[in-house]
């Protein structure tokens, strides 16, 4: 089980914490021009990049996950994000 927290630090920076087995803190960015994709989702920021670590908690364990980076990579590792993403909304 875990939770996930994420706290917008600007427009375009996150920082996502999950509590887990262990904790993690990880420091996102997203475009704006990335979020207005998944405008018609009508899903906040927060919580599109919350999703997004759903997603890839599904995947694997949050001690694997990157502790910063653009929110774009995780199609570089997960080639089927940006199709899946949506089901999470």
């Amino acid at each position: 089980m875990h939770s996930i927290e994420v706290q917008k630090i600007s427009a375009t920076a996150f920082i996502v914490t999950i509590n887990a087995q262990s904790q993690t803190t990880h420091s996102v960015t997203m475009s704006k021009e990335f979020f207005n994709q998944y405008a018609a989702f009508t899903v906040s920021d927060l919580d599109f990049i919350k999703h997004s670590f759903e997603f890839l908690l599904d995947r694997e364990p949050n001690t694997s996950i990157l502790k910063e980076f653009n929110i774009v990579v995780i199609c570089n590792y997960f080639p089927d994000y940006l199709k899946l993403i949506p089901t999470y909304f």
